[in-house]
């Protein structure tokens, strides 16, 4: 086989929250398979590897080698997780964001390092970042570079998509990094590319990835069984945000323990879940030097409960009303 196109991030820390593995697990994120290695070879009996992209489920299969044959192939959105499997399952893990062979592929349009169509989709069905760059209003664009983003220059920015697009469309993400980058101040060494924020966003926007992330985790908390693990894997800001706010509406905030117990039974609890990251875990020092994409990583863990799955108004795990950008 090629050599790794991916590197899981925070793998060894993640194996370690949800030690000792075994029975069946989701992997909502395939990829390339490196989680679902990691499960396997920690473990696990068997792995339901999730991915809406189809080049990913072959690569998976192609690199897991005769470990595929403990995996079952599903393509699919980990947001209905719970209907890959009949029965529940010994844990979820949810790796979020672009993959690093994404990435690197200039014809699925996610990297402006070199030019590419303007496409962004993680499957491949549904309106690509073209459609959205050179078809939505002048102030949708805005909200979308803002509150997906967090680029502080969204309006200024999607004035001038508008006006570059007036004059022909934009279909490569060269052009549409040039547009974004001359609105913006030159980064200063170690700093992100300028356009960086806004190609973040789009790759949100396209995706519907807020929405697919806080169904997911709802997904999870039903295809767990009482005891399940759910460990999910962050890059910014905004998603550690989301699943944080979904630990704290949804678990308790400890383990709660009958003191006056012959044996330390948990007590009933109402809540599905229990965190076992008092704070979100980050990567050390070597893997950081090792892997630069982990820089920006976050790992939660929780244990699921014996409590019945909540039903949760999309609106709980929404952000916070942010000021117009400007």
């Amino acid at each position: 086989m090629a050599g790794a196109p991916h590197v899981p991030v925070l793998l060894a820390p993640l194996l370690r929250a949800v030690a000792p593995v075994s029975g069946t697990w989701i992997d909502g994120t395939l990829g390339a398979g490196g989680y679902t290695r990691g499960l396997l070879e920690a473990g696990a009996d068997h792995v339901i590897g999730i991915d809406r992209d189809p080049s990913a489920l072959e690569l998976a299969r192609e690199r897991l080698g005769s470990l595929a044959e403990r995996v079952t192939f599903h393509k699919g959105n980990f947001a209905q997780m719970d209907q890959a499997t009949g029965t529940p399952v010994d844990g979820v893990v949810l790796d979020l964001g672009v993959s690093s062979m994404q990435l690197d592929r200039p014809e699925r349009g996610f990297s402006f390092l070199r030019d590419g169509p303007l496409d962004m989709r993680m499957g491949d069905a549904g309106p690509t970042a073209a459609d959205i760059v050179n078809e939505a209003p002048e102030a949708e664009l805005a909200n979308i570079l803002y509150h997906f983003g967090e680029e502080r220059a969204s309006r200024r920015i999607a004035k001038a998509i508008v006006r570059a697009r007036a004059e022909s469309p934009i279909t490569g993400t060269l052009r549409l990094a040039e547009i974004v980058e001359r609105c913006l101040p030159r980064p200063k060494p170690g700093q992100s590319r300028a356009a960086t924020r806004s190609f973040q966003a789009l790759r949100i926007a396209v995706n519907a990835e807020y929405e697919a992330l806080w169904q997911g985790l709802m997904a999870a908390e039903r295809a767990l069984k009482p005891g399940g693990l759910l460990a999910v894997v962050t890059f910014h800001s905004v998603e550690d945000r989301m699943v944080k706010r979904f630990f704290q509406e949804h678990g308790a905030k400890k383990e709660r323990v009958n003191r006056y117990a012959a044996t330390e039974d948990t007590a009933p609890t109402d809540d599905p879940f229990v965190p076992l990251t008092r704070k979100a875990v980050g990567p050390d020092a070597d893997e950081t030097r090792d892997n630069p994409r982990a820089r920006s990583a976050k790992l939660r863990v929780a244990r699921r409960t014996d409590a019945p799955a909540r039903a949760i108004d999309a609106r709980a795990l929404s952000m916070p009303d942010l000021p117009k950008g400007r």
